[in-house]
């Protein structure tokens, strides 16, 4: 995880100096001790498996994860 985030910052950057519409997604290690640090770096999408497939209720484990994503990207990181 660590070593994906100074990507997505590169790519937020990119995306904050144009014009264009861009989406930054990270695909892969997202969960709750995860997401919001990959908000915080950039990401506004996020693809998380085990965390929600494994989880007792996915539905409530997608929740969980929206808001604290909504949180952080928000500047807030009380989710939870």
């Amino acid at each position: 995880m660590a070593e994906m985030l100074p990507k997505v910052r590169q790519a937020r950057a990119h995306v904050a100096s144009g014009h264009l519409r861009l989406f930054v997604e990270v695909d892969g290690g997202i969960g709750e001790d995860t997401i919001v640090a990959a908000a915080e770096a950039g990401a506004d999408v996020f693809v998380a498996g085990s965390a929600v497939y494994g989880a007792t209720n996915p539905a409530q484990a997608v929740e969980l994860l929206r808001r604290m994503a909504r949180a952080a990207m928000a500047g807030s990181v009380t989710g939870r």
